[in-house]
């Protein structure tokens, strides 16, 4: 199963350079990494990057990341993938920008539903 993480240009860049991160600066806060299933992506673009430009989309096996993966709760109950130690490039399957159109919204690529 893949899960989702959305980062600034600078966060990946940053990330590219050193080979890992704690994250963004929410996630070095709360002391995990925040990731989304494709069917809470959406929700989280739209809540935590309404309108935002230049940010990427990271696709990571959830598997791969063994037990330094747990599904905790969070919005209404729903579990959330959180990842307690860095997010290591070795680690993503697949990274692309994410392209904004006219009105704002994020347009996710097709195999995302």
């Amino acid at each position: 199963m893949l899960i989702y993480k959305i980062l600034t240009a600078p966060q990946w860049d940053e990330l590219r350079r050193l080979g890992q991160t704690d994250g963004a600066p929410v996630d070095v806060a709360d002391g995990f990494v925040h990731f989304s299933t494709a069917a809470q992506l959406r929700e989280t673009a739209a809540r935590h990057f309404a309108g935002q430009q230049d940010l990427w989309l990271l696709s990571l096996d959830a598997d791969a990341l063994g037990p330094a993966l747990r599904w905790e709760p969070s919005r209404g109950g729903a579990l959330f993938p959180h990842l307690y130690a860095p997010l290591r490039l070795a680690d993503i399957v697949a990274a692309e920008a994410l392209a904004v159109d006219a009105d704002g919204r994020h347009q996710f690529p097709e195999e995302i539903p």
